[in-house]
């Protein structure tokens, strides 16, 4: 098969035997992607269902060769004949079998971020696109879209991409190529990355999570400190000890530029007097208001320091690209978002906070707050007890819900026993009703009720965007009449 002359860089997959490992839509996309520009693949899948089946079907007729069962990926399974390359979905771990086994054979194994890299264009004047890159345990997706909006406000031709916006593939193969991309990476992409080299990288927090996928805390966070390539700007939180330790152990950086939450030393961003300031990128500048940054909690005004650092770095963005990127921002559902007012009392809801840290975040942001928390709890003993202990002082009440309830119980039992504590035992999705009109039973006008739920929401929900809408549509039945608080 021919590979336009317009296409040249992908030149290096004509003939080339790649193996595309699970179909979710990343899979599908690389093996449309390589087929397309003469690769021999083969792609493979542990589900052989019927959505699977229909998936394999398109591909085939796309003349991509499918494999599906439990037995593609499992103990003995092996690469088909003459592999050159892998490419795995990032959510599959490094022990699966079939990645063990290409690992063994000397088969590079990489995920479709680093295939995006390897591809990314050369723009017209012969320089090559440049990523803007963001990752952290919490605030990823925040600080990508705050990014984009001030590099669009700066007059800047970008796109969001990664884990949130616009597939990154797609966006390396756009035929009119972006300049700038502000990219969200996960831990697991960036662990199937090897050379990933961007021109700047935000490091926004470590805190546990995902590990299931990664085994321990440690393993997590190398993953994370594989954002800073040689040659790039590394931004980190300077008040987060492991993002601090990861950039100073980071090697053959361009710079390093901490931001803060208080004044900002010279060489980093931080917050004085009200203003967003700036004392890294040329003279001390104060950027943009924080007022302008909305909704005003604490963690966002960070993620609004760190897009402000990237958006400095790439193009020394003035300020008021800065304040009217944090003025276009439109926060993502699910993310501290004011879902209704009833009697005096604000209900909001982050159901988007499904781990400790990022809950400690959301209680840190009112003072008055009856929590509605639980879930399929995936951190430890310890994550709940320094959760709880932060913010007692501002919890008048707790409703517990989901699978895991009794171990918040025991955790605000341990550090907040003056926190009247009210445990619901359904499982059922309509328990989110009762969270809130004992919620609302348990508070006074100027409290809010905050579902920050420190847990997964798989026990009973589909997933955090479901509890989300659940809990609003409680509290709009509650502001109706048709709830009654505390029945």
């Amino acid at each position: 098969m021919s590979v336009p002359a317009a296409d040249a860089r992908f030149a290096r997959f004509a003939g080339q035997r790649v193996c595309v490992v699970g179909l979710g839509l990343t899979g599908q996309s690389v093996a449309r992607l390589l087929t397309r520009h003469g690769a021999e693949v083969t792609a493979v899948d542990s589900r052989d269902d019927e959505e699977r089946r229909e998936i394999a079907a398109g591909l085939a007729r796309a003349g991509v060769t499918v494999g599906l069962g439990s037995g593609r990926l499992a103990a003995g399974a092996k690469l088909p004949a003459g592999t050159d390359l892998v490419v795995t979905s990032p959510g599959l771990r490094p022990d699966t079998p079939l990645l063990v086994s290409a690992a063994a054979d000397g088969v590079e194994v990489i995920g479709d971020v680093e295939l995006a890299w390897r591809l990314r264009p050369v723009l017209a004047d012969g320089s090559w696109q440049q990523w803007l890159a963001v990752t952290g345990t919490n605030g990823k997706t925040t600080t990508v879209r705050m990014l984009a909006a001030m590099l669009a406000a700066a007059g800047h031709r970008s796109v969001a991409a990664g884990n949130v916006g616009t597939p990154i593939l797609d966006v390396i193969a756009d035929p009119d190529p972006y300049p700038v991309v502000a990219v969200e990476l996960s831990s697991f992409q960036l662990y199937w990355s090897s050379t990933l080299q961007p021109l700047a990288a935000a490091l926004l927090n470590i805190a546990a999570h995902h590990l299931d996928w990664h085994d321990d805390i440690e393993s997590y966070a190398a993953a994370k400190s594989r954002i800073f390539g040689p040659g790039a700007i590394a931004v980190f939180n300077a008040e987060d000890a492991r993002t601090v330790r990861i950039a100073a152990a980071a090697a053959q950086l361009s710079r390093r530029v901490a931001f803060r939450l208080a004044p900002p030393g010279h060489g980093e961003l931080g917050v004085a007097d009200g203003w967003l300031v700036d004392d890294a990128f040329g003279e001390r500048t104060e950027l943009a208001p924080a007022s302008a940054v909305q909704p005003a909690a604490p963690h966002n005004v960070a993620d609004a320091l760190a897009a402000a650092a990237l958006a400095r770095a790439y193009s020394a963005a003035p300020p008021a690209a800065i304040e009217a990127g944090l003025a276009a921002f439109k926060p993502e559902p699910h993310r501290i978002s004011l879902v209704g007012t009833v009697r005096g009392v604000g209900f909001v809801d982050d159901s988007k906070a499904s781990n400790p840290a990022a809950a400690a975040a959301s209680l840190a942001s009112f003072p008055s707050i009856i929590w509605v928390a639980g879930g399929l709890f995936r951190g430890s003993e310890a994550d709940l007890d320094a959760l709880v202990t932060g913010a007692r002082d501002r919890l008048r009440a707790a409703v517990l819900i989901g699978t895991d309830r009794a171990k918040f119980r025991q955790a605000l039992a341990r550090h907040a026993p003056d926190v009247p504590v009210t445990e619901l035992a359904s499982t059922d999705t309509g328990v989110m009703d009762l969270a809130v009109t004992h919620a609302a039973a348990a508070a006074s006008q100027g409290d809010t009720v905050l579902l920050a739920p420190a847990a997964q929401s798989w026990d009973m929900f589909r997933d955090y965007p479901a509890r989300g809408d659940a809990f609003a549509a409680a509290v709009s039945k509650l502001a109706a009449g048709a709830l009654t608080a505390g029945t």
